[in-house]
Parts: C-alpha cells; sequence; structure tokens
C-alpha cells in the first residue's frame, strides 16, 4: 500500500516535467499584451500614414516606397509586438525547478510560440469583427454607387458618365455595372477589344451628348486610367500579402526569442551572446545601484 502510495504522489511531478506541458495564464497574457501593443502602433502607423493600403483615391497616386515603408513598419510592428508577448509569457510562466538547460529554453520558447498563435487567432477575429460591421454600415465614401460596379473603378466610371445635362430621373446602375464590367479587361494581356471600346463609345455619347470625337477622347483616357488604377490595386494588394506573410513569421521567431529572454530573466540567469545588446541597459542601472549601496 504504502508503494502504491508514494506512486501516486509521484504521478504530478512527472506530469509537471512533460516537456508538452504548457502553461495558458502567461500564455494568455503575452497574447494579450501583443494584441495591446499592435494596436497601439498600428493606430500611430496609421496617424502618420503608413497604412499598407487605403480606401482613398489618392492612395493609388502614391509612390512605391510609401507601399515598402509600410510593409517595413509592419514587420517592425510584428517584431516589437510579438517580441513584447513572447516576452511576458517566458517571464511569468512557473520554473520547473530544474536548473537553466536547452530544455527549459525549449519549454519557454514553446510558450512564446503557443502565445503568438493565440494572438493570431484573436488579431484575425478582431479584424474579422471590424469588416463585418463595417460592412453593414456601408459608406458614400467608400462605397461604390451601386454594388455591381467594382469599387477599384468608380471613379473613373464616374469620369466615363459625366455630363452637365444629364435628365435627374436617369438611372445610370446597370449601364456603369455593364461600363464597368468592361473596363475591368483593360487590365488583360490584350486589353479591351475593339467591340467593347465601340460599345463604350455609343454608351457616352447616348448619356452625355457629347460627339464621336470627344466621346472616344474621354473612352481611351477613362480606359488608360482603369488599367494604371487596377495595377496600382494589384500592387498594394501584393505588397499587402507579402508584408503581412513576412511580418507573422518575423512574429514567430520575436516571440520565440522573447520567451527565451523572459526566462533568462525570470530564472536569474545570463543572457545569451546575441542577446546581450538588448540588457545594456538593464546592466547599467544595476551597477548604478549598486554603486549607490555601496557608498551609504
Amino acid at each position: 500500500m504504502n508503494i502504491e502510495e508514494r506512486e501516486i504522489e509521484a504521478a504530478p511531478d512527472l506530469a509537471s516535467d512533460d516537456p508538452w506541458t504548457l502553461h495558458w495564464t502567461p500564455i494568455v497574457a503575452g497574447a494579450l499584451a501583443t494584441c495591446a501593443a499592435s494596436s497601439i502602433m498600428i493606430t500611430f502607423g496609421a496617424a502618420i500614414g503608413l497604412g499598407v493600403s487605403s480606401t482613398a483615391p489618392t492612395w493609388r497616386d502614391a509612390s512605391v516606397a510609401l507601399w515598402v515603408l509600410s510593409g517595413i513598419f509592419l514587420i517592425l510592428l510584428a517584431l516589437i509586438s510579438f517580441g513584447c508577448g513572447g516576452y511576458l509569457a517566458g517571464r511569468c510562466r512557473a520554473p520547473y525547478g530544474s536548473p537553466v538547460t536547452d530544455e527549459t529554453e525549449r519549454r519557454d520558447g514553446l510558450h512564446g510560440v503557443t502565445s503568438w498563435a493565440l494572438a493570431v487567432i484573436l488579431g484575425t477575429s478582431l479584424a474579422a469583427l471590424v469588416a463585418l460591421g463595417a460592412a453593414s454600415r456601408p459608406s458614400n465614401l467608400t462605397q461604390p454607387r451601386t454594388t455591381t460596379e467594382p469599387a477599384v473603378l468608380s471613379y473613373e466610371i464616374d469620369s466615363l458618365f459625366r455630363s452637365a445635362h444629364q435628365p435627374p430621373s436617369f438611372d445610370l446602375a446597370p449601364l456603369r455595372a455593364e461600363a464597368g464590367r468592361v473596363l475591368m479587361t483593360s487590365s488583360s494581356h490584350s486589353g479591351v477589344s475593339g467591340d467593347d471600346r465601340a460599345y463604350l463609345v455609343r454608351l457616352v455619347t447616348a448619356t452625355t451628348g457629347l460627339a464621336g470625337g470627344d466621346a472616344e477622347h474621354r473612352v481611351d483616357s477613362v480606359i488608360a486610367n482603369s488599367k494604371t488604377a487596377i495595377s496600382h490595386a494589384r500592387a498594394s494588394t501584393i505588397i499587402l500579402a507579402f508584408s503581412l506573410a513576412a511580418a507573422l513569421l518575423f512574429g514567430a521567431i520575436a516571440a520565440w526569442a522573447g520567451a527565451e529572454a523572459g526566462g533568462r530573466h525570470r530564472d536569474g540567469a545570463p543572457l545569451s551572446d546575441w542577446m546581450l545588446h538588448a540588457n545594456r541597459f538593464g546592466r547599467s542601472r544595476s551597477i548604478w545601484q549598486r554603486s549607490l549601496s555601496e557608498g551609504t
């Protein structure tokens, strides 16, 4: 009986030494800290114009340098926010009672990566809720005039059918949607076909009253502007997708490294050589406090 009782009492200790055991309190705390830090930096970046994309028509006139700078800011945001969250997850994790070893660092890093994953899920869910809320409350500044026309070409379609003598009761919604679908082909390899161009010319002539030459000039100008707008929208989407993927990848690395640093601070162990430059202020402060205590 005594042997069985000893085996039962030793079971929890064996379970606590399982390398896959996770402490969810520091993980959740690290994920929440990541979301808070990223929210602050996203707000700051949007305030100074470092948004990766925008619904404003003027965004299409932005330079490639601004797009690249916005992507770099997104990666920097991920490094800082996920690093802070990983550090908190490793710093708050309860030690297993063993000395600092590679296994301890792996456990701390596992907590940091788990905190990273939870923060990604929370951030994605929050972004989806914000997007659903924005979609349920359409704005005239961000939504096209008709639901069937491409939003990226709303300004070009406005230019195509602009007229000072248009009857107020004339419904342009079906024509705008059809013209938008035609203009979307301007970004293809063959471009807008001759038949589609001739149809747009007749459409502009019938709705605006422009003469044949003026209508052709307007259609050609709108087709060229539509091709440019679609190209800029594609470039912005590619940069956004690449920046997000790179930011999440670097965020996982930062969370792992931050958790290892937090675990070393928790156990009172020195940082690794590649982390020493990040602890200069802490060492200087401890030396300054030690000199004060010795002087007193």
